[in-house]
Order: C-alpha cells, then sequence, then structure tokens
C-alpha cells in the first residue's frame, strides 16, 4: 500500500494510526514459518509464498490499538504474522461482545476484502501485533501475474469462508432447536 493510499484509508478508518513496518525478504520466511499453524498456508509453496508476500505490506498495532472497526469498509485482509488480536461485535444494546480471539496464521477481513461490504466486527490488538495487508487490488495483481497462485488463494479463500458458514449454519440451528 503506497504512502497516499495508507492516509486514503486512515482517512476511512481503516489503518488509523498504525505503524507501516518496512518490508523485507525476512516477510516470507516468517509467512512461512506460519504453515504449520495457518490452515490458509497449508497448501502454499515456499515459491507462492514467497510471491504473496511481495505483494503485502506490513503494519504493527500496540496494545489495545483498533486495526480494523465494524462497520467501516475495507478492501483488505489481514495475516497476523505475531501478536493477538481480541475480534468484538456491537451486541443490540450497543456493547461490545467478545466473539473471538486470533493468534498467528489466522486470517482476518476476508469477506471485506472479497465483497466490498462493511467489517462485520472490530479488531483490537490485545499485545504488539504484526501483521501483513493484502489488497484486493493487489489479490487482482496476482490473479494477473501468477493465475495459478491466484486461483489458489481463491479457493482457500472460499473453502475457509464455506467452513465458517457452515459452522455458524449448525451454531444457529443449534440455538433454534433450543440448544438441545
Amino acid at each position: 500500500m503506497a504512502q497516499d493510499e495508507l492516509e486514503l484509508a486512515s482517512d476511512q478508518g481503516n489503518l488509523l494510526g498504525l505503524e507501516k513496518v518496512n518490508k523485507d525478504a525476512a516477510l516470507a520466511e516468517e509467512v512461512f514459518g506460519l504453515v504449520g499453524q495457518s490452515q490458509f498456508f497449508a497448501e502454499f509453496s515456499r515459491d507462492d509464498i514467497a510471491i504473496l508476500a511481495r505483494y503485502m505490506d506490513v503494519y504493527r498495532a500496540q496494545p489495545g490499538q483498533m486495526i480494523i472497526r465494524e462497520g467501516d469498509g475495507g478492501d483488505f485482509m489481514l495475516l497476523i504474522i505475531e501478536g493477538e488480536v481480541d475480534i468484538v461485535k456491537k451486541g443490540i444494546r450497543g456493547e461490545q461482545q467478545h466473539m473471538t480471539s486470533v493468534g498467528p496464521g489466522m486470517t482476518l477481513g476476508e469477506m471485506s476484502m472479497i465483497d466490498g461490504e462493511p467489517r462485520f466486527a472490530t479488531c483490537l490488538a490485545t499485545r504488539s501485533t504484526v501483521f501483513a495487508v493484502l489488497t484486493r487490488d493487489n489479490m487482482a495483481k496476482i490473479i494477473l501475474d501468477y493465475p495459478s497462485l491466484g486461483s489458489k488463494i481463491l479457493v482457500k479463500l472460499v473453502t475457509m469462508l464455506s467452513l465458517r458458514l457452515r459452522q455458524t449454519s449448525a451454531k444457529l440451528l443449534h440455538f433454534m432447536e433450543g440448544g438441545r
């Protein structure tokens, strides 16, 4: 993401006040180190990850810093490299409800990157957190420049989102049946 894009994103409440970390060759190695922890990268080769890393920018958030705000627009997804992020959602009365916490190897924001709809939840760093950002524009560039890798990423995203939808549907059904 170019500096002017970061400022534009900041104006929209995205990546507001987050420190951009200089990207270097170590990013690919750090991401490759997450392969065992990350469902997302299970079938990616070292070369795939090296190419993907060239299309990502890296940021650092301090404890308590907001990374994504519920309701904001956003055309990027995140890969947590180190640290931890709480995901919270506004309840019916406006109170923040903790949904889950995620750590290294987890991805966030895939839905908004794909469909351009507002963010579903707020993501807050609970400790110093480093994450890589893949924008929709850079995803499109990967698809054009490396169609095989682009296809692999898209299939992985669709598979992950489908799994989440199935899990949510099962929870909803359980809830509707009275928790039996």
